[in-house]
């Protein structure tokens, strides 16, 4: 896709201006003790918000944490608030209300190089309906749009695709950098070019698979997904996650790789455990050995080498998806190994959605790799071809 949108780096002159920033606080907080769990997402919003502050501008950031029914204490953005007051060099200040007369005074009260953070979008029904109305008012709040949230930009939300009608809009840092990121692979990969894809079910990502055929020199299997497609290969699953709707796509998809001569590499053994549970007893077992009664929860060591293996000429690789039942520490080993593997890589890593992120963190090696994709579902729709909503309004958006 070619990204014709206008940059943070054509706004100019900001000294003053009202900066309107939609960025993604939707961030996971402990319920016992209201502290932040991954602080990932905030992370990444900073360099837009510090680069903003610096030049002086009168910077209101907007978000949604959560899918809350009505205003609610847990879905609150205040502890987001409590963070950026201990990370940022500049005064923060904080309206518990997103429309009203309260939060217009807070926005023209703004000195340069302020912050003011606006309670939870989602707290107002016009943000999930698009209120034009809503949209208006957040527009009104401001000269200039910046949209920093690649990960909610799936979403024809009012603060994602409403106010762009009403400001000039640009991209922020972190926008453009995941945009130009996946970009590239989907363009210009160096090769060979492989894709790790995981995850539960075949289903979910049928079309990111069939797209990846046009592009990857090589393809890894894992996750519940790779179950269907041992099935139809003829193996016998036992209590496994097996998909039947899908067997026919599975088939499909490793004959299309087949005649265009791309290597699909699926389990060739398995973590297996007669219950679905954190504490239950497992085997190792290659996957002509699965018991009728047991279930196929992670990839085996077998197969973590030969994925290892394959992947030593990479160049680029693409991981989305966890290779097992990444949320049981003890099915969690073959994810954290792929992970810990991209990591010692002489390749360009782009690592998308939550529980590849999750695993990413949790082996240590965040910073070893090349992308680290903030977007979940918009990530994944991204790489299927989906001319996402938040990104086309940036490309629609009104000029000064």
């Amino acid at each position: 896709m070619t990204n014709v949108f206008r940059r943070m780096e054509e706004l100019g002159d900001i000294y003053g201006k009202r900066i309107l920033v939609r960025v993604d606080f939707n961030i996971p907080i402990d319920p016992a003790t209201g502290k932040i769990t991954d602080d990932s997402r905030i992370q990444g919003s900073l360099p837009t918000l510090k680069s903003l502050l610096q030049k002086g501008g009168r910077v209101i950031a907007i978000s949604h944490r959560g899918r809350p029914k009505s205003p609610n204490a847990q879905d609150s953005l205040q502890p987001v608030v409590d963070y950026l007051q201990e990370h940022l060099d500049f005064p923060v200040h904080f309206v518990n209300e997103v429309m009203s007369p309260k939060v217009t005074e807070a926005s023209q009260a703004l000195k340069p190089g302020e912050l003011l953070i606006l309670e939870n979008l989602r707290f107002h029904p016009g943000e999930k309906t698009n209120s034009r109305e809503f949209a208006s008012y957040l527009a009104s709040l401001a000269d200039i749009y910046v949209n920093d949230a690649f990960g909610t930009s799936h979403r024809e939300d009012a603060s994602i695709v409403g106010v762009p009608e009403f400001l000039p809009a640009y991209a922020g840092l972190l926008m453009a950098e995941e945009l130009d990121t996946l970009d590239e692979i989907l363009t210009h990969p160096e090769r060979p070019y492989w894709a790790i894809i995981g995850g539960a079910k075949v289903s979910d990502k049928v079309k990111l698979l069939a797209r990846l055929l046009d592009l990857v020199d090589g393809l890894i299997i894992g996750g519940g997904m790779a179950n269907t497609f041992l099935y139809a290969e003829g193996y016998d699953m036992g209590k496994s996650l097996v998909e039947p709707d899908a067997v026919a796509t599975a088939k499909d998809l490793v004959e299309r790789a087949k005649s265009k001569g791309i290597p699909v590499i699926l389990p060739t053994d398995m973590v297996l455990a007669k219950e679905f549970r954190a504490d239950a007893p497992f085997r190792v077992a290659k996957i002509t050995d699965i018991h009728s009664d047991e279930m196929a929860l992670d990839i085996g060591p077998e197969t973590i080498k030969a994925i290892v293996q394959a992947l030593q000429p990479a160049k680029t690789v693409l991981w989305n998806g966890p290779m097992g039942v990444f949320e049981f520490e003890a099915f969690a080993q073959g994810t954290l190994a792929v992970a810990r593997e991209l990591a010692q890589l002489n390749a360009a890593v782009v690592v998308g959605g939550g529980d590849s992120v999750a695993a990413v963190n949790k082996a240590g090696v965040k910073d070893k790799l090349t992308h680290i994709s903030t977007g979940g579902g918009a990530t994944l729709r991204y790489l299927e071809g989906e001319d996402l909503p938040g990104v086309r309004a940036l490309k629609h958006a009104v000029h000064e």
